[in-house]
């Protein structure tokens, strides 16, 4: 009875100590955030970052593409592995509670010096002048979990794993946003080149009609160069939109894990709509939904974790050992049971007295790194808050400058149509055909310029509200 009861007592000593806490966690912050975003119309809890991507890019192939860098990118392909390599970890920390085993098989042989003492002996006792030992043993080594070291330690490797899965989707989000810019500036730039060779055949008519007029007097050779010179202007823009059209098709198709080639375009920018509005939802969703967010908050989880571990090192350490097996001086006899039986069964407790301040030093360190940890979640909730904002300010800012330069994209056509109706019955000189033809080239290419930055500024907002890693 009074052997039980030691035992019972042990028991409940050593489990106390085992869920014994030496440090205490620092809870996560509250996010400070806004009741809602500047420049938000509404404070509407529903968020566009809960649509999956496929929802939010209807065009086929813009989801082809992005399909294809999800599956095949590289960095992705390592993101993966990263959590691979998290998963194995935090399946051997679940194990943690377990004793190590180990079995170990020997032999020995010991010639001693004839002038030894065992030397004068081995012939006596053994028959032999010397001694061999065989020994095959299984030892048990375990450390009992106390200090909550053990606990600690899954709940790092919990956290670190569930921060390698974050840092997947942060990367899926990046990617999405990527492709779908670089499958945005390719239409912009389509449209820009189309613009450009539309403007120089205009350029090519006018010299033609400024050549008649030089040849019958009308004109004087300055004219002729002036209307040259625009021509070249126009001519050279479209080499310069060639080589940013092939520049970005290898910029997209090594996204995809492709090697560099053309990229198929089943629509023009034109035939791409721009949302009336997008629904932010409120700040405090950010938290949950930002993968970096959250990696920051599971980034302090891990340094609570550490910071109970490095002072659990500075308490004592108490560990059980055994061994037993089978044990003979003599081949024949090895097997021998039970004769050749043994055991050991030890218990140690170590506690750390002087190392030079190492342990200490780890502990402090672990602390300063989980306060650096609540600094950097309340950035990323800061940096996060930051980037919605200004999408949606791009997004109402692009939207009055499309609305005007649209205006002056239209008078400017107009204005080219009567210069050109007013050049050739001779009411207007050849630079106001000129002048009307290079502004309307600079207001279409930036018409074209604007409504692509629109395109980026709602991919900005889904990939800064968390969107895209679904």
């Amino acid at each position: 009875m009074t052997q039980h009861l030691i035992k019972t007592v042990a028991f409940v000593l050593l489990a106390g100590l085992g869920a014994c806490k030496v440090s205490k966690d620092i809870a996560t912050p509250a996010a400070e955030t806004p009741g809602q975003f500047r420049t938000a119309e509404t404070a509407d809890t529903t968020s566009v970052a809960n649509l999956p991507w496929k929802t939010f890019f209807s065009d086929p192939t813009l989801q082809q593409l992005i399909d294809s860098a999800i599956a095949r990118n590289y960095d992705m392909q390592v993101a993966l592995k990263s959590i691979q390599s998290a998963q194995l970890v935090l399946g051997q920390s679940k194990l943690g509670y377990w004793p190590d085993v180990n079995f170990n098989a020997t032999y020995n042989l010991n010639r001693a010096s004839d002038n030894s003492l065992n030397g004068q002996f081995f012939p006596q006792f053994l028959g032999k002048p010397y001694q061999e030992d065989y020994n095959a043993n299984i030892g048990i080594s375990w450390e009992l979990p106390i200090w909550g070291k053990i606990k600690n330690r899954q709940s790092l490797a919990l956290a670190q794993y569930l921060q390698t899965t974050e840092a997947r989707k942060a990367l899926q989000t990046n990617l999405v946003e990527g492709v779908a810019n670089g499958y945005y500036n390719l239409l912009m730039l389509d449209a820009q080149l189309n613009i450009a060779k539309a403007n120089l055949a205009l350029n090519d008519s006018t010299l033609t009609i400024i050549r008649l007029q030089y040849n019958s007097g009308d004109v004087t050779a300055l004219g002729v160069q002036q209307a040259e010179a625009q021509e070249q202007t126009a001519a050279e823009l479209i080499p310069q939109l060639e080589q940013s059209i092939l520049i970005q098709e290898n910029a997209l198709s090594i996204l995809t894990g492709s090697l560099p080639g053309s990229i198929a375009r089943n629509k023009t920018l034109d035939q791409v709509p721009v949302r009336e509005s997008l629904s932010a939802g409120v700040p405090a969703q950010l938290v949950s939904r930002r993968p970096d967010v959250r990696s920051s908050e599971l980034a302090l989880t891990a340094a609570n974790a550490n910071v109970g571990i490095t002072k659990a090192n500075l308490y004592p350490s108490l560990t059980i050992t055994g061994q037993g097996g089978l044990n003979s001086f003599k081949a024949s006899d090895w097997f021998n049971i039970p004769g050749s039986l043994f055991g050991i069964v030890g218990g140690g407790l170590t506690q750390p007295i002087f190392q030079r301040k190492q342990l200490k030093t780890q502990y402090e360190l672990a602390k300063v790194d989980r306060e650096k940890t609540v600094i950097q979640f309340r950035q990323s909730v800061l940096v996060a808050v930051g980037e919605v904002s200004d999408a949606l300010a791009k997004i109402t800012k692009l939207k009055e400058q499309q609305v005007v330069a649209a205006r002056r994209v239209n008078t400017l056509q107009s204005a080219i149509t009567n210069a050109n109706s007013l050049f050739r019955n001779g009411l207007a000189n050849y630079l106001e055909v000129i002048t009307a033809q290079s502004n309307v080239l600079q207001s279409e290419l930036e018409l074209a310029s604007i409504k692509k930055g629109q395109l980026s500024a709602e991919v900005e907002l889904y990939r800064s509200l968390g969107g895209g890693w679904n």
